[in-house]
């Protein structure tokens, strides 16, 4: 039976990751893996939009999540950063090694299908608590696995950038390791590899190298921002179906080979 891996990148499948992760792409395509890839890239749409004039404005949640306040011009920029350019980069470095690719967003045959968030709730400096405008983010409700499955049995890598598609036909800024763990999930995949730059979740000044997804969502609180919602993703994508998640170190040789190996954080129900 072929496997699925679905694989969360950052902005480029080379900087920040070890280069050797194309042979590993290679390998998994030559043993029938089917391989979709999910990139990241939010310092690059900060760099662009700041440029162009748009002042990037960050919130924080409750829980500690970071994330960018997106109105209806930086959805557009950031799907013009992420769809545009960083999501063709990739797709151009897997065609120069012999590797097949089709870019996607989640408008694409509404690939992903989400409720766009009316309110948020942030946290000031002084940490108080205040409702402010949802603007153009978020929650992915569906994943229309037809159109992957499609381009799979076709022999291409998909390459899906983090934009969804609102009830009302907007663009929408979707987090990358949540847009991961959607594809994971529906995809029913063998593994969610979430890529960082870390050997995986360090608790206790090592690395946690096997939770249950109760035990990784239990330690949510004591992890840093940037990683506390990498677990909350990983802990997501297998409650929604995929077999298990894996945080692991991109900077290693062979990156992907590695975690599919289990080296890192593994978040399962077992």
């Amino acid at each position: 039976m072929t496997a699925t891996v679905v694989c969360k990148i950052g902005g480029s499948v080379i900087d920040g990751i070890n280069p050797s992760i194309i042979e590993d792409i290679k390998d998994q395509r030559s043993s029938g893996t089917s391989l979709v890839l999910v990139h990241g890239g939010g310092d690059q749409v900060t760099t662009i939009a700041e440029k162009m004039g748009k002042k990037q404005e960050f919130i924080t949640s409750p829980e500690g999540i970071k994330s960018r306040y997106t109105d209806k011009e930086t959805a557009e920029i950031f799907t013009m950063v992420m769809s545009g350019m960083l999501a063709k980069q990739i797709a151009l470095t897997l065609e120069k090694n012999g590797i097949n690719a089709v870019t996607l967003t989640g408008t694409d045959g509404k690939l992903l299908s989400a409720l766009r968030k009316k309110k948020l709730v942030s946290v000031d400096d002084r940490g108080r608590k205040l409702m402010i405008d949802g603007g153009y983010t978020g929650k992915i409700t569906v994943v229309n696995t037809g159109i992957l499955e499609t381009i799979l049995s076709a022999g291409f890598v998909p390459i899906v950038s983090p934009v969804a598609v609102s009830e009302e036909y907007d663009l929408l800024n979707v987090d990358g390791d949540r847009a991961c763990s959607h594809v994971a999930g529906a995809l029913k995949a063998d593994a969610a590899i979430f890529l960082t730059d870390t050997e995986g979740l360090i608790l206790d000044g090592k690395v946690a190298t096997r939770l249950s997804t109760a035990q990784a969502s239990k330690a949510v609180p004591r992890i840093g921002p940037g990683m506390n919602q990498k677990v909350m993703a990983a802990v997501e994508a297998v409650e929604m179906g995929a077999k298990k998640s894996v945080i692991a170190s991109g900077l290693k040789d062979h990156p992907l080979a590695s975690a599919l190996e289990d080296n890192g954080t593994v978040i399962s129900n077992e």
